[in-house]
């Protein structure tokens, strides 16, 4: 079974992801591991999309179950139809940035006080995110992905991402042996 896990950055996809893989036999992949070129600090340099879907491919088609988490709108149109689940995950605004705010500050510790690339690298993400439900914003956003939603030639399941992730568990749990009983 396939699964796609997906909604803004702070939305708790990747969290989701790694609790699917610690209680099932599947397998998680986030999607920043194939876009990202590792670099110390992280999230510096973009992996070219070619290169990025085939090594995400060799892993997707390796494990019987996988759990994708991250957004793939521009990844290629084969992606619509590579999932027999999806899982749109949303959180209110005002608590998701305040969630990537912390992750930002664990992720970079005393160097987003004192070096400016990464000072900056960080405002400009910050700021991009918050794009996220402006419906006249272009990069990933609450638009793009209801209009992603319309594509996917699979069962999409709304989680809230406020949601005690137990209880998230439990409605994924449930929908796994649902769903997987009709793939």
């Amino acid at each position: 079974m396939k699964i796609l896990l997906f909604g803004a950055s702070g939305s708790g996809t990747t969290t989701l992801g790694n609790e699917i893989e610690k209680r099932t036999d599947f397998r998680h992949l986030d999607v920043d591991d194939y876009y990202w070129k590792k670099t110390n600090p992280p999230f510096q340099e973009k992996i070219p999309l070619t290169e990025r879907n085939e090594n995400l491919k060799v892993d997707f088609k390796t494990f019987e179950n996988v759990a994708v988490s991250g957004s793939m709108v521009s990844w290629g149109k084969e992606w619509e139809t590579a999932f027999d689940l999806a899982i749109f995950i949303q959180l209110e605004n005002t608590e998701r940035m305040e969630r990537l705010k912390k992750r930002e500050a664990e992720r970079y510790g005393e160097k987003l006080l004192t070096d400016k690339k990464i000072q900056r690298n960080s405002k400009a993400f910050l700021e991009w995110a918050d794009q996220y439900e402006n419906p006249n914003f272009d990069g990933r956003s609450l638009k793009v992905h209801q209009d992603w939603i319309k594509l996917l030639d699979c069962k999409v399941l709304r989680l809230d991402g406020k949601t005690e992730m137990n209880k998230n568990m439990e409605i994924v749990l449930n929908e796994i042996k649902t769903t997987g009983n009709n793939v």
